[in-house]
């Protein structure tokens, strides 16, 4: 058998047009229902100066629109509304509900700045009820000799892995295009593997929150019009936690699994978000601060602080996403102890080059000298 030079990066999979048509048709229909909904967000963001004021803590310099969430909602829910095969299934009633409740909560936020502890106790809520309606991590597949969860088990790993992959998209929403960026790929991960499960009509959710994401990508992308600030970043979050539940379950029930291990591959789809939670949580708790205590010690802020740009930040990040999700499949049936081995060090490894690229830019570039370089 003959192999490309750079096997790492071969990926096999079989792509049936047919199975994808209505989420080509799911995706453009959120793709231009948020692109045209944009513009008028932004009049009336200047109208009523619904902007997002920079402070010590965020990382642009001048008052920014928010409320980019409302428009990516209003595609995503549009396309579903069109394309989507609505049942009285209790987990798709219970996801829509769920879905209506974090869009409220994020507005709210957005227009208010919730406390964390309140939002923290309605998340807590929905994933629950998730859980309840039957949205659950019931196996670790043999990572560490675990397989099948007792019932507490599975409600806590997945109350604490929803609650978990939400608020790490949100606290990762630092950076122009960052959030949309790496949500994004995830999503299209997500949709291409459920659709290969035969779970075609969930895969409609993540395409069409792709599509909106796109869209709002082209006015997000640095330097940023418009931010989806919690609105967008709670249901990015919240959307990508369940499909990647619902991709285990559907995925442990072939006979034939298209993942034979699954939980290690969709870590690998939250991979950066999640460990940069943890890192950083660590970190301040390290120091004897509280772990939801404000700074800016997270992935993008290693380069940002050091003076590289927001789209810099962005596109680096965004490639090591990139190569994540295309090593964690080509090591799909590996053991999956090592492959989580070689996530958690090839984080550490990416960690530290940003760390090096960052006194690299200091060594080359003092603060006076690159900040007329960049205004050249």
């Amino acid at each position: 058998m003959k192999y490309h030079p750079i096997h790492l990066l071969q990926i096999n999979l079989d792509f049936d047009f047919h199975n994808y048509k209505f989420a080509l048709l799911s995706f453009f229909t959120a793709f231009v229902v948020t692109l045209i909904t944009i513009p008028p967000i932004l009049q009336v963001v200047k109208k009523y100066s619904l902007y997002d004021v920079p402070d010590f803590r965020k990382e642009h310099k001048v008052p920014v629109a928010t409320f980019g969430g409302v428009a990516i909602w209003a595609g995503m829910i549009t396309s579903l509304l069109m394309w989507f095969s609505f049942s009285n299934n209790a987990t798709i009633i219970s996801f829509m509900f769920s879905l209506i409740v974090l869009f409220s909560l994020g507005v709210m936020d957005d227009l208010k700045n919730l406390s964390a502890r309140y939002k923290l106790i309605i998340e807590i809520g929905l994933a629950t009820i998730m859980a309840i309606a039957g949205t659950r991590i019931t196996t670790f597949n043999g990572v560490f000799g675990i397989y099948e969860l007792p019932l507490s088990a599975q409600y806590t790993f997945t109350v604490l892995a929803i609650v978990g992959i939400t608020n790490a998209f949100n606290l990762i929403d630092g950076i122009d295009g960052l959030a949309g960026g790496l949500g994004f790929m995830s999503l299209i991960t997500l949709g291409i593997f459920l659709t290969l499960c035969g779970d075609t009509n969930m895969a409609l959710i993540a395409f069409a929150l792709a599509g909106g994401l796109l869209a709002f990508l082209y006015f997000n992308i640095n330097p940023a019009k418009i931010f989806m600030g919690d609105t967008g970043s709670l249901v990015l979050g919240f959307v990508i936690s369940i499909m990647c539940i619902r991709l285990m379950q559907v995925n442990n029930s072939m006979q034939h699994p298209v993942v034979p291990h699954s939980p290690i591959f969709v870590l690998g789809i939250v991979l950066i978000p999640v460990f940069d939670t943890l890192r950083v949580f660590s970190l301040r708790m390290w120091k004897g601060k509280s772990p939801f205590s404000p700074d800016k010690t997270h992935i993008h802020h290693l380069l940002t602080n050091s003076g590289f740009s927001h789209a810099f930040a962005a596109k680096l990040i965004g490639l090591i996403h990139a190569f994540v999700l295309m090593e964690v499949y080509w090591m799909k049936d590996l053991r999956q102890e090592l492959t989580l081995f070689f996530l958690v060090v090839a984080m550490l490894v990416f960690v530290l080059a940003l760390k090096h690229l960052a006194i690299l830019k200091k060594t080359q570039f003092p603060k006076k000298q690159f900040e007329d370089y960049e205004l050249n």
